[in-house]
């Protein structure tokens, strides 16, 4: 297990960078449409994973959230270095830090580090999904009405809001705060499933979990039904028997998304 035992150690010295400024960091709000907020500590955090990374992987390109990168390489690491800024600047305990290795367009490696507690989830394609290294298994609820569902829905759309009601109506509903610490949920199995439809997250907010689940022997898949690409971010993941309502046309009308 190669990657977990260089990267694991790597993100586990954002402890000490992160701790002291959990609920005293300042944050300001990115341009853009979506006026994300960003705080010093995660461009110090990005920085840092970086320069460890490159020393002992030169080949692989770094892509972060803060600084960018070259996604159209075979190779990349991706990175999310606070997950739940907001919960981070108001000390609120659901924010990690995330990573993920992406080779030849899939997921091969992942890790969500809870800082706060120091425990530390990843998983490798065909290796299984760890807390540290005890593995972890996700839900094998089938009946949709006791599923307890995360949802990352866009509400700004009426349409979507319309779905909401929906998934309400048929599960034990529950809308999403932070995407890292509601992966580990699902694949710890405390909860049964997430969904993303038309989310607010790009693909370092998704990828790492998406791994995470599917090797804690969950479901991962797109909302199309056709195989999952974690570059298409409306997909759900959580217990195999709950994914084909789901992945229903009916339920979700792909053709919908802007």
């Amino acid at each position: 297990m190669e990657y977990a035992d260089t990267a694991l150690p790597i993100m586990r010295e954002l402890r000490e960078i992160l701790v002291p400024q959990w609920g005293n960091a300042r944050a300001r709000y990115k341009p853009g449409p979506m006026q994300s907020m960003v705080t010093d500590s995660d461009m110090v955090a990005e920085r840092h994973v970086a320069s460890r990374l490159h020393e002992l992987y030169p080949d692989i390109v770094f892509v972060g959230e803060e600084g960018d990168g070259d996604r159209s390489a075979r190779r990349f690491w991706l990175m999310d270095p606070i997950d739940g800024t907001v919960q981070f600047v108001n000390g609120e305990p659901e924010c990690t830090s995330m990573l993920a290795l992406i080779e030849e367009g899939q997921v091969r490696f992942s890790v969500i580090y809870d800082f706060l507690n120091d425990a530390m989830y990843w998983a490798e394609r065909g290796k299984g999904a760890y807390r540290e290294h005890e593995r972890l298994a996700a839900s094998r609820v089938a009946d949709l009405k006791d599923a307890r569902v995360i949802g990352e829905v866009r509400r700004e759309k009426e349409e979507n809001l319309r779905l909401i009601e929906k998934l309400e109506g048929m599960t034990q509903f529950v809308r999403s705060k932070v995407a890292g610490w509601e992966f580990i949920q699902v694949a710890c199995g405390a909860y049964d499933a997430r969904i993303c439809f038309d989310p607010y997250g790009y693909d370092y907010d998704f990828a790492p979990g998406s791994l995470l689940v599917s090797e804690a022997g969950g479901t991962v898949v797109n909302m199309s039904g056709r195989g999952y690409d974690y570059r298409d971010t409306n997909f759900y993941a959580g217990s195999s028997h709950l994914a084909r309502y789901f992945t229903s046309a009916m339920l979700f009308p792909t053709a919908s998304i802007q």
